[in-house]
């Protein structure tokens, strides 16, 4: 029997905190608490939650500070985060991106919702069992989901290893935005564009000091191609 995927939830708001728990314990997760980043970071030193729903306002630390703590360090930078605010600016939305989170949530969010976005991150962080990949010494193993370039380990957020991973597996192809949206997350959520761009610079700044962003294209008017060969 497979064990249920366990959830840390991180809000100031206990009346927030009592909501969430309860939907997802109905949706048949297992759930632990945190009212802020001190509190968040003594239970995920107590075990490796399969997904953090972090909230932007916390007392102390911010939720924004704590994502960007938990990307650099190698124990916790491949934990899946989804962002949860009232912000709901575009801005908001593409700075909670960078600083590390998988997906932005905004408030108020319906239950329903809140489940398809967590199933649609932990699916898409997740990749299929498949064989290694390799591009010019760039390789990636989604059996032990590693990404090495020579003998050096990179470093990737799960979003950014499923583009990586889609991209080395279908090389030489222009795909939009919207096509990588369905391809990445799938047809059953709803992403803005600005999203994939975002996640793209991520991708290439973790491959920039072996020079293999380079391989990343952008196609003018068209969307995005990963290729060996110059533009």
């Amino acid at each position: 029997m497979t064990k249920p995927a366990r959830i840390l939830v991180v809000d100031d708001e206990p009346a927030i905190r009592e909501m969430i728990s309860f939907t997802l314990i109905g949706a048949g997760f297992e759930c632990d608490e945190a009212a802020d980043t001190d509190e968040a970071a003594q239970r995920i030193a107590a075990y490796a939650p399969d997904l953090i729903l972090l909230d932007w306002m916390l007392p102390g630390r911010s939720g924004l500070e704590f994502a960007q703590s938990l990307r650099r360090d190698v124990t916790t930078n491949d934990i899946p985060i989804i962002m949860l605010s009232a912000r709901t600016e575009e801005s908001h939305k593409v700075l909670g991106l960078n600083s590390g989170a998988d997906d932005y949530v905004t408030k108020p969010f319906s239950p329903r919702e809140l489940i398809a976005r967590i199933l649609a991150v932990m699916r898409r962080s997740s990749p299929p069992t498949a064989n290694v990949l390799e591009i010019d010494k760039l390789t990636l193993d989604p059996d032990s989901h590693r990404v090495n370039a020579g003998d050096d380990s990179l470093s990737l957020g799960p979003t950014e290893f499923r583009f990586l991973h889609f991209f080395m597996g279908h090389p030489e192809r222009v795909y939009s935005r919207a096509q990588l949206i369905d391809l990445i997350w799938g047809k059953d959520v709803y992403v803005e564009e600005r999203t994939v761009d975002v996640h793209i610079r991520r991708l290439r700044k973790a491959l920039e000091p072996y020079h293999y962003d380079q391989l990343i294209q952008t196609v003018r008017s068209a969307g995005y191609r990963f290729s060996t060969r110059k533009k």
